[in-house]
């Protein structure tokens, strides 16, 4: 499958990341303290710093854009979804060595896979998916 096809699933998953992205990225962003604190898990990465949450923040709202724009532009789309999808798989493979390694307890392999395991996945799906060959037309 093609994401020059555009299932209805794959907008589906950009669409959902994508607003996962911007919801957190203006929380980091307006209200750094509370994500800090209401984030299960975050405090166990090292004390509270308002300039990193912020800059996170910001990336988390450059991967949103970006997936937006995926979903508009077939021409960008693998491109983009490239990008998006480094910051997200580097980002949970991070999260792997510091739970594997024992800098995190163990609980932060179910803490971090609905937020940051599973769309790393999703989105490495979606990529490999779209820079396959396309599929054969019915005519």
């Amino acid at each position: 499958m093609n994401l020059r096809s555009r299932p209805w699933w794959i907008a589906a998953i950009l669409g959902v990341i994508a607003a996962g992205n911007l919801a957190n990225a203006v929380w980091m962003l307006a209200a750094p303290r509370h994500w800090y604190e209401t984030i299960p898990g975050a405090a166990d990465f090292g004390p509270y710093n308002e300039h990193f949450v912020r800059d996170i923040g910001c990336i988390y709202l450059t991967t949103a854009l970006a997936l937006t724009w995926a979903l508009v532009s077939i021409r960008h789309r693998f491109v983009l979804l490239a990008v998006v999808t480094v910051f997200h798989v580097a980002h949970a493979m991070l999260h792997v060595f510091d739970t594997a390694g024992g800098h995190v307890s163990a609980d932060h392999w179910w803490l971090d896979l609905p937020t940051i395991y599973l769309p790393a996945l999703a989105l490495l799906a979606v990529t490999l998916s779209a820079c396959a060959p396309p599929a054969a037309e019915n005519s």
